[in-house]
């Protein structure tokens, strides 16, 4: 993938760009392309968030070092379909009704007259191109003249029967014999190839790597790169339920409960199979990367990467996705490139829905006044520059989590609440929310809940 001395060429060439953005006026010529990689179920067991002590991620912790790495981001639904309709289409959940693993962006009514990012940036004289999970039900329908070239799939090859886990997707194991048999990797060839391709107009080039999506099917030698018996289980203790209301807890949806995974003595191996899915995705990552570097386009693109949302394996005694603690919402999200100059990790809470108007403002497009999120612009120059707001995330309907950058706040429909004191409590151990000494703190948050919420859309049978 990057030898480090083309890593340290390419850093160096990117630091030196201008602290100032492309002007509206600038022509479309000018303007910089756009390489966005998003990874599907990636907690923050990446090296650059040290989620995980044993985790090998050297590609995308390269490219973190190369920008701004946002410490504290986090997704608006901390599942894969509502978090991706959110991002593409820079609305709430509370705007466009989507809080579950509901119907696609196309038939979301609120969202009939919102153009997804990809085809803002192309009516604005872009050339796009889009492969594997972007959008979780992809660019079709009223979507498709969206996307100029299809590069393809994401996820597979399945097996016919499963491993490790009996039915369904909640499978791991060795599979398939090489990289060259996985549609990630097919994929990261094929994304490559593009950025090698001159090209005479701006490109957005939209790259959706599936793994360490279930069933966490990889390779051997991804496996080979951890030994089982060492490897850091997460931290669960059983006392951590005690304060905790009973929402969003136990089987949310098809996910395997905790007990159940102790009761089968599979926590170890499920552990090992999820980073050696992160180790495999992180070699698609640098394979993209190697491209860019490779390329005519290496000084002239803008290079973001992201999960959809994080992922629980056994914290809280939860697994998968849907709840509203740290270890769902927060996730990786790193930008880099033209004008944005390499230093000090960002650690304001910031949200995905932030990067429609980021990129919007980084390429000197219109303003599109009707996004919920916020520019990171005054981030991207200055880490230590403070959020107007904080970061708003909902599960279902009326399920919602105020992140800053030192508290959690969670309300639920029926009133429980939770509050965590992140610079005293990462590991969200301790509710304070009934707590007397803390009832300014949860009031100054509970001002930021919704005050109105857009019904749930949900997908029909």
């Amino acid at each position: 993938m990057i030898p480090g001395t083309k890593a340290l060429r390419l850093f160096f060439v990117l630091a030196a760009f201008p602290a100032a953005l492309f002007a509206a006026d600038d022509k479309p010529s000018a303007r910089p392309n756009i390489l966005m990689i998003c990874l599907d179920d990636l907690n923050d067991w990446v090296g650059f968030l040290g989620g995980h002590p044993d985790v090998k991620t050297p590609h995308m912790d390269a490219l973190a070092k190369r920008g701004r790495n946002f410490t504290n981001a986090h997704c608006v639904v901390p599942v894969c379909s509502a978090s991706r309709v959110s991002i593409m289409s820079g609305l709430h959940a509370t705007t466009h009704g989507s809080y579950e693993f509901g119907p696609s962006y196309q038939r979301i009514p609120a969202l009939r007259d919102a153009p997804c990012l990809q085809a803002y940036f192309k009516k604005h004289g872009y050339r796009t191109y889009a492969g594997g999970k972007v959008l979780h039900h992809g660019f079709k329908g009223r979507l498709k003249d969206a996307i100029d070239v299809n590069l393809g799939p994401s996820g597979g090859p399945r097996r016919k029967s499963n491993i490790n886990w009996p039915g369904g997707p909640w499978d791991w194991g060795a599979f398939p014999e090489s990289d060259d048999q996985m549609q990630d990797f097919q994929l990261a060839e094929k994304a490559a190839a593009v950025l090698q391709e001159d090209q005479d107009q701006p490109f957005f080039l939209s790259v959706g790597i599936f793994r360490p999506h279930v069933p966490l099917l990889v390779p051997q030698k991804w496996f080979d790169h951890y030994d089982r018996e060492k490897i850091a289980l997460p931290k669960a203790p059983r006392s951590d339920l005690a304060d905790l209301p009973p929402n969003l807890r136990g089987r949310i949806n098809v996910e395997p409960t905790h007990e159940e995974v102790l009761e089968k003595g599979v926590w170890r191996g499920m552990v090992h199979a999820y980073l050696a899915s992160i180790s495999f995705a992180d070699h698609c990552v640098g394979t993209i990367l190697d491209g860019l570097e490779n390329g005519p386009h290496r000084d002239n693109t803008i290079v973001i990467l992201w999960s959809d949302h994080g992922f629980h394996l056994g914290e809280k005694y939860q697994w998968a996705k849907r709840t509203l603690w740290e270890e769902s919402t927060r996730v990786p999200f790193v930008i880099c490139g033209p004008a944005i100059t390499p230093g000090a990790p960002c650690q304001e809470a910031v949200s995905l829905l932030d990067l429609y108007p980021t990129l919007i403002a980084q390429c000197g497009l219109p303003v599109n006044d009707k996004l919920d999120g916020l520019s990171l612009l005054p981030q991207l120059r200055d880490p230590k520059s403070a959020r107007k707001r904080p970061v708003i995330t909902s599960s279902f309907h009326g399920n919602h989590t105020i992140r800053t950058r030192d508290w959690r706040f969670i309300r639920y429909a029926d009133g429980a609440e939770e509050l965590y004191d992140h610079r005293l409590d990462p590991n969200e151990f301790t509710n304070l929310a009934k707590f007397p000494a803390h009832r300014e703190d949860k009031e100054a948050l509970a001002k930021w809940l919704p005050k109105v919420t857009a019904p749930e859309v949900r997908k029909k049978k």
